[in-house]
């Protein structure tokens, strides 16, 4: 068969060809060569003839003085484009102005780098359970979203064996180091704290002046501080009648305690009402249960105030596609503490726990409970005798004594009624 073309040039096909006739076509797989006429190729055949499978495998190596090269086609590193298409090369005889073309196969040429080794072919593993065959299955048909599932749970997965080694010899060591009595008064302690720890004021336990244990900075910032001006002074200008009214009222009776008793002092009385302003807030807040962005709006509660308490005593919770800010029972014990240590720089480091335990609508367990994870001091005045006795004041006082106490919580715990 021949075809005339473009000039004198002729197109001869070669009709039936060998496997070793055929013409190869290699391509770098890092990039161009610059200088081919340096390389030297090999090619190498398998010599297994009469496995029609190996027969056809071919190896072709390029060296050159820096780097070598190989490529095959057959198994992982082959081209797949062979066994789907034929491809063919044209060459030109410039003598005989004839063009004889030629089938050809590609290979794919990779850089070997001296020291490592290629992984070989792997038999299958017979033993894969039915979760890893699932798992294969996946990354070679799965759509995106399956190997994204899939890819997560393997980068989270832990192995069973190794994690439960590790946790045995951690805790062996910390036996070892400790004992294990230590370790299980530790644990006693921090079951009988609870979640109580989470929700007190910061602490410096260490600090060497009472004031300093819990800073007032931290309750109340100096903006803070200064926003309450005008909530303070509104305190401080009260009648002794409107005093009256809201300790009948029974809800601040450990403000109004404080309001009877106000320093003479401008400074301290001016911090004192300041104050009395804020804790007034914190109780209100302690009694509600779905809280409103009109909170405190009609005692005049700056909006930074108003931020600091959504912020810092409430959980935003969704209703109805709506968020809704929440005083939960763990906000109120917080409430509690927050409000005890305020009361702690209020009263020189003393506060009477009944009057609190009241204003909060909490039991006073609760109460105790609280002022003893504070590490507070728990004083109750001694009964008077005869005629006294109905004169005598009642209330349980925390007071606040370095260094800090520290309570037996593990001879605390409350008992657990046994099912019969």
């Amino acid at each position: 068969m021949t075809t005339v073309m473009a000039a004198s040039c002729s197109f001869v096909c070669c009709g039936e060809e060998k496997e070793a006739d055929k013409a190869v076509v290699v391509r770098f797989s890092n990039g161009s060569v610059q200088n081919e006429d340096k390389l030297d190729f090999s090619m190498f055949k398998n010599t297994e003839e009469s496995n029609p499978r190996k027969k056809t495998r071919r190896i072709l190596v390029a060296e050159s003085d820096r780097l070598s090269y190989v490529g095959q086609n057959f198994g992982v590193g082959s081209m797949k484009c062979n066994n789907l298409c034929k491809y063919y090369v044209g060459v030109l005889n410039k003598q005989t102005m004839t063009m004889e073309v030629h089938e050809a196969q590609l290979f794919n040429m990779q850089p070997v780098i001296p020291g490592e080794t290629t992984d070989s072919a792997k038999p299958q593993d017979t033993t894969q359970t039915y979760r890893e065959k699932v798992d294969l299955l996946i990354e070679a048909f799965g759509t995106n979203k399956q190997k994204r599932a899939l890819s997560s749970r393997r980068l989270n997965q832990v192995g069973s064996e190794t994690l439960q080694q590790a946790v045995a010899k951690a805790a062996n060591t910390v036996i070892g180091e400790k004992g294990l009595e230590a370790l299980q008064q530790e644990v006693a302690d921090a079951e009988s704290q609870g979640d109580l720890a989470l929700h007190l004021p910061p602490c410096n336990a260490n600090a060497d002046k009472r004031e300093d244990v819990y800073p007032f900075d931290e309750l109340l910032s100096p903006v803070e501080f200064g926003a309450l001006e005008q909530g303070g002074a509104k305190m401080a200008a009260l009648t002794p009648e409107e005093l009256k009214k809201m300790k009948d009222d029974g809800r601040c009776l450990s403000i109004v305690k404080h309001l009877e008793n106000l320093p003479t002092e401008s400074e301290n009385r001016d911090k004192t009402a300041r104050c009395a302003f804020y804790l007034s807030l914190l109780l209100k807040l302690a009694r509600e249960r779905n809280v409103t962005r009109k909170f405190g709006q009609e005692e005049g509660c700056p909006r930074v105030i108003q931020g600091k308490l959504f912020k810092t005593f409430t959980v935003e919770t969704f209703n109805n596609g709506r968020i809704q800010n929440m005083v939960s029972s763990s906000m109120r014990v917080k409430l509690a503490a927050y409000c005890l240590a305020l009361l702690l720089h209020m009263g020189n480091m003393t506060a009477d726990l009944t009057l609190l335990h009241r204003d909060l609508g909490i039991t006073e367990a609760r109460m105790t409970e609280v002022a003893k994870s504070m590490r507070l001091t728990l004083v109750k005045p001694a009964r008077g005798k005869g005629d006294n006795i109905e004169l005598q004041d009642d209330s349980r006082l925390a007071a606040l004594v370095l260094p800090l106490i520290k309570y037996d919580h593990f001879t605390e715990r409350r008992k657990r009624k046994k099912m019969h």
